[in-house]
């Protein structure tokens, strides 16, 4: 049972690996932090903000609010983590330092489970926008929505879902510098939706503020595999919605200097995503009542069209269409990193972790993290996604926490470029925070999670326990 005990040290985390397992650096903190504002400011601001109001009111500013104090708390851990262990895995690395081979193990399925349905839910939101396009190419409507809308297969969500998988592996800097500038001009389009909606701001629209209440709770009469409403219900889901500086995480091995452009980067990108997140969502109910344009799946562009401004709605429209793969991009890229990372450990097969010699990716797990993405994104909607998506992030968070508790308390002297400040209480307080989102979460959504985490342990117990590096070399030496 020596694998419960299994943990990498961090110098060895640090420390180089052979060419064909090694990813190229090149990325700095401009990059980090486009990837990390690409991938926060996207399905949550133009999609999400309507579903959030349908479950909370004009109380959804506040659900922002939450949602976004939780995930700063576990963005300064991240912070101090990724300096501390610049290489790839994100919270799998941390954890695999910090509690060993096993608890890794389900942080990494996690990641795994977290990233690939962030991707499919934004292919979905994106599709929703790209919707017109597409059937004004001539596509006939039962490709233009999964099963659940009554059609066959959501081939543009298929479509976006390879055309990102492909972009990624042709390189990462091209990819970044591809991402930087979309992330210009989706910030330039919310800011034309706030400039048009300020004029028709109207106060009334908050009151009542919270008609579902606070807590999250089954609507009186509806059975137990409803829908939760109220605020804490839609910070669930909108947690969605803020995540994304993990992904810059997942970046510390291609990054030129992580001791400082990771912080800049994590909490950078976090800091500017709250406020542009809680902007845009008091203009949108100010200009149209929550219960309106939250039966949207286009919050922002059916506001501007009720506004009587439709050719800038189609704008708004079309800079979705165009700067929403950036939030693909940037979890697809994450993903991809923590399959390698996974497999480079034996965890996987360590096949898959090749790197490709001229483009400096693993374009295999590129790629096949792409074929995940187009499958779900193809039958699934946007709103079960998400859940689901959120549970991985939230047991990721949580570990990272944990991992900020325990290094600190086993090794405190060891140097860390960024501290968490007051860790004491920010630590414990994100593991919390998480711990009654997941509480949040739908129970359907919940025993989803559990049956994913079961599959993960067979998988672990047939192959990880036994062929990872440190069970060879445990064998080795045995």
């Amino acid at each position: 049972m020596s694998f419960w005990t299994r943990r990498k040290a961090i110098d060895t985390i640090t420390a180089g690996h052979a060419d064909s397992h090694q990813l190229k650096k090149t990325l700095s903190w401009p990059h980090l932090v486009a990837l990390g504002v690409g991938a926060i400011v996207g399905t949550g601001i133009y999609t999400l903000t309507g579903v959030g109001a349908g479950l909370a009111g004009p109380g959804v500013i506040l659900s922002f609010l939450i949602a976004g104090a939780v995930c700063a708390c576990a963005a300064l851990c991240y912070a101090e983590l990724s300096t501390m262990m610049p290489a790839a895995g994100s919270a799998y690395t941390y954890s695999y330092a910090a509690m060993g081979e096993p608890v890794a193990w389900f942080v990494g399925w996690s990641l795994i489970l977290e990233y690939t349905l962030v991707c499919a839910a934004v292919a979905v939101g994106w599709s929703a926008h790209a919707h017109g396009l597409f059937a004004a190419a001539g596509f006939p409507e039962y490709l233009l929505a999964g099963p659940h809308q009554g059609g066959v297969v959501n081939l543009p969500a298929v479509i976006i879902s390879m055309a990102v998988a492909g972009l990624l592996a042709l390189g990462t800097r091209e990819s970044a510098t591809v991402n930087m500038i979309l992330v210009f001009v989706k910030i330039i389009a919310l800011a034309v939706f706030v400039a048009l909606c300020l004029p028709a701001f109207d106060a009334s629209h908050f009151t009542p503020f919270m008609p579902n209440g606070f807590q999250a709770h089954t609507p009186a009469g509806a059975g137990p595999e409803a829908a939760k409403i109220g605020v804490m219900a839609a910070a669930s889901l909108i947690f969605f919605a803020f995540y994304g500086f993990d992904a810059v995480s997942t970046a510390a091995e291609e990054t030129k200097n992580p001791k400082r452009d990771l912080t800049i980067g994590i909490v950078g990108s976090m800091a500017a995503c709250t406020a542009i997140y809680m902007i845009v969502a008091a203009v949108a109910i100010g200009a149209s009542r929550a219960e309106v344009f939250s039966k949207s799946e286009a919050p922002l562009v059916f506001i501007l069209e009720s506004l009587q401004q439709p050719r800038v709605a189609q704008l708004v429209a079309l800079a979705a269409v165009i700067a929403l793969p950036t939030v693909i991009l940037a979890f697809m890229y994450g993903q991809s990193r923590i399959f390698f990372v996974m497999a480079r450990d034996g965890l996987l097969p360590r096949a898959l972790s090749k790197v490709n010699a001229k483009t400096g990716t693993p374009v295999v797990m590129t790629l096949l993290t792409g074929a995940l993405s187009a499958v779900l994104s193809g039958f699934l909607s946007l709103k079960d996604i998400a859940e689901l998506a959120n549970a991985g992030t939230l047991a990721a968070f949580i570990a990272v926490g944990a991992s900020v508790i325990v290094l600190r308390r086993r090794e405190p002297g060891r140097p860390r470029v960024f501290s968490t400040p007051a860790w004491q209480i920010v630590a414990p307080a994100g593991i919390l925070g998480c711990l009654y989102l997941f509480y949040s979460l739908p129970a359907k959504t919940q025993l989803y999670f559990l049956f994913a985490h079961i599959i993960g342990a067979v998988v672990y117990v047939a192959y990880g326990m036994r062929k990872s590096v440190l069970a060879q070399a445990e064998k080795a030496q045995g």
